[in-house]
């Protein structure tokens, strides 16, 4: 089964506020292309706060979700980025929870190298 999303990025003019819309299929195995996404619009200046809104999703893997937030956490630790909060849908493709936290950004400490 093929699962496509399609991705509206929607940027106040002052910067401030960047919406990810997403519709259509959110899973585990498309889910990182939003990460590119994120981190460009945490990018955009220091006071961004960006908003990731699966709440028009048909289909949402609760496992996505916990990886969306995790590579959130992960770009946290850039020097300048932004918060980044996550809506999800109630009903019958919901993950449990309606919205994840706004989670505070943490010192920006070097994260450990990744082996290859």
């Amino acid at each position: 089964m093929k699962h496509t999303m399609s991705v509206l990025v929607q940027v106040d003019l002052d910067g401030t506020h960047v919406r990810i819309s997403v519709t259509g299929c959110v899973t585990q195995a498309n889910q990182h292309v939003l990460h590119p996404l994120i981190r460009r619009a945490r990018a955009l200046t220091a006071a961004v706060h960006v908003q990731v809104d699966l709440d028009s999703v048909q289909h949402l893997e609760p496992a996505a979700v916990a990886l969306l937030r995790a590579a959130a956490d992960h770009g946290a630790a850039t020097p300048g980025a932004g918060p980044v909060s996550i809506a999800v849908p109630t009903g019958p493709r919901a993950h449990p929870v309606r919205e994840l936290p706004v989670r505070p950004l943490r010192d920006a400490a070097p994260l450990p190298a990744l082996a290859a």
